[in-house]
């Protein structure tokens, strides 16, 4: 069994945009083709979500062990057979693969696999005003203890990895500075975490954004 701990010293967080209706379609051809393959290749795919408030988004996530082991791992996969026989098939499902936000952890990472039900996992990205660290230190300090108390569980703290994206072929989001937390929740929450934001604001560049996602089925995270 793969450690997965191992494989969060850089992640990505990857938001696709999506022809109308073939969302499914690409699914579908990901779980069969890209799980083995891109981790036989040296990462580690962590989660596969639809966006249920919009049906032509497809997020995932994946890992890897330095910034020098993803350069390698990607050249690998996309270079390889695989990608070379069923990569046009996933292209043509998709208008926009780059909205993508390269990580470093911050914080907790992803839990190990544990069985669970599926449940809804919420991904929120921050923008913080001043330096990252002193945002990644409050919430640690005092919006996840508040948060845990009240019923939620935060988990998979982390922030921008400011080193140069060095697989170009794959563009990520460049000159912003973000802090991403993940979190399962339900309908009851949704009031704690509207307060919670609040409270935030000042510390924030900008509202933040929450996509509470659905996993599919061979996502671990669920």
């Amino acid at each position: 069994m793969i450690d997965s701990a191992e494989f969060q010293s850089v992640v990505e967080l990857r938001r696709y945009t999506l022809h109308p209706g073939r969302r499914d379609e690409l699914i579908e051809l990901f779980e069969r083709e890209f799980v083995e393959s891109q981790e036989a290749c040296g990462m580690r795919l962590f989660g596969l979500f639809r966006d249920p408030a919009e049906p032509d988004k497809f997020v995932w996530l994946r890992g890897f062990r330095d910034m020098g082991a993803r350069r390698a791992a990607l050249e690998a996969f996309y270079g390889g057979p695989v990608w070379g026989e069923h990569g046009p098939a996933a292209n043509e499902t998709m208008i926009d693969a780059s909205d993508v936000l390269l990580l470093r952890p911050s914080g907790p990472g992803f839990p190990a696999p544990d069985g669970a039900a599926d449940s809804v996992v919420l991904v929120t990205v921050c923008h913080p005003a001043g330096p990252v660290k002193e945002f990644s230190e409050h919430f640690a300090d005092t919006v996840a203890p508040a948060l845990r108390e009240a019923g939620v569980e935060t988990f998979g703290h982390f922030e921008t990895e400011p080193a140069e994206n060095t697989f170009s072929r794959l563009p990520v989001r460049e000159n912003e500075t973000v802090f991403v937390w993940f979190s399962k929740v339900t309908a009851e929450h949704r009031e704690l975490l509207d307060r919670t934001g609040a409270e935030l604001e000042s510390r924030l560049e900008r509202p933040w954004l929450q996509r509470q996602l659905t996993p599919t089925a061979r996502s671990v995270l669920r």
